[in-house]
């Protein structure tokens, strides 16, 4: 469940609308910055704490001005949010809709879900929001027809490694240890349980075995 909220979101506006989408859910713990480097000091506070975030809903671009930042995009922050929590569940809130850019953020940074700003885009953060805290990412159909068009997925080395593991006839609770002797990060079991559980929905395939058998047949391993 979702109890606790990050809005790293500069334009004033949009932030007061999330925040408006939050309350309608229940949601009355959440934050906000408008800097990058706020948010990330914020996720450094409370990381060890026993009232961390549960979620980040991040903007990809900030505007610049007179304050002088280290971090200035999203992608930055997502990247530099994951080494402090690995377990945060990012959810991008964002007017840009590059292919290359959503493609990379599903298969490099392992976002949760990612949501265009423009009409009823406040229904789709509500259902985002259910989806993220039943432990599903959130893939509506515009991003899940990027993901899976006639460019295919395309897996990461992480990705890799553990289908061929288990491929190899690793246990999947095995699969940790073997990703740290090959010097393949993230190594966490949660890690490892998440990454198989979103490959399994984006490929619809419900199995360990079946996701290997598909990357089989389709030349990924």
């Amino acid at each position: 469940m979702i109890k606790k909220v990050l809005i790293a979101e500069d334009h004033e506006s949009a932030n007061i609308s999330v925040q408006k989408t939050l309350e309608d859910l229940g949601i009355t713990d959440f934050q906000h910055a408008y800097y990058c480097d706020d948010a990330l000091e914020m996720v450094k506070q409370t990381a060890k704490t026993d009232r961390s975030y549960d979620l980040m809903i991040t903007d990809l671009h900030f505007e610049p001005d007179d304050r002088k930042v280290s971090i200035t995009n999203g992608i930055d922050l997502i990247t530099a949010v994951r080494e402090v929590q690995p377990d945060l569940k990012i959810l991008v809130f964002s007017a840009d809709f590059t292919t290359s850019t959503i493609q990379m953020l599903y298969n490099k940074l392992d976002i949760e879900g990612y949501i265009r700003k423009a009409r009823h885009d406040a229904q789709e953060i509500k259902q985002a929001i259910k989806d993220l805290g039943m432990h599903r990412r959130y893939l509506p159909r515009p991003i899940m027809d990027l993901i899976n068009g006639k460019n295919g997925y395309e897996f990461s080395t992480f990705e890799s490694a553990i289908v061929k593991l288990l491929a190899a006839g690793t246990m999947q609770k095995d699969i940790p240890t073997r990703l740290q002797e090959l010097q393949i990060k993230p190594s966490g079991l949660s890690s490892v349980e998440k990454k198989l559980n979103q490959l399994k929905q984006v490929l619809n395939v419900a199995t360990n075995e079946q996701l290997v058998a598909f990357c089989k047949d389709n030349g990924i391993i």
